[in-house]
């Protein structure tokens, strides 16, 4: 999962491609960038059941030398800068709204984080079912 600042969508992200995959499977989330883990992201995940309290922000240079087998950017902004990967990776794009840059009340930006998740959330559980064979059933 690549993200611009892998503070948000790509810490969601990679906690739900966790969630519905099989245990065998790695997931790895990085950013071109690293803001660190939105605060907002962990509550919204813990709402759901799923804690990234242990998530760490991690820059995509960190996995230069990782032969991925899918990469996931979450972003527009990612998908531009993505770096090149020395391997055959099938490249998958999917830009969500960035819920960190919600303004409003508490209770309006907590709902589109809440959006977002559940938009992740739904494109994470056919992710898994559509190209991950040793998948768990979601």
């Amino acid at each position: 999962m690549l993200c611009t600042g892998n503070s948000c969508r790509s810490q969601i992200a990679e906690a739900y491609l966790r969630h519905f995959g099989d245990d065998n499977v790695e997931i790895y989330s990085a950013g071109i960038e690293t803001h660190g883990v939105n605060p907002k992201a962990v509550k919204t995940m813990a709402d759901d059941g799923i804690d990234i309290s242990r998530h760490t922000s991690n820059h995509i240079d960190d996995y230069q030398h990782i032969k991925f087998d899918y990469i996931i950017t979450v972003c527009d902004n990612a998908k531009e800068k993505c770096p090149f990967f020395p391997s055959e990776s099938k490249v998958f794009h999917h830009n969500f709204p960035d819920p960190a840059k919600a303004t409003g009340t508490d209770e309006e930006i907590s709902k589109i984080f809440i959006e977002v998740r559940n938009l992740i959330k739904t494109f994470c559980q056919s992710f898994v079912k559509e190209h991950l064979e040793t998948a768990k059933p979601v």
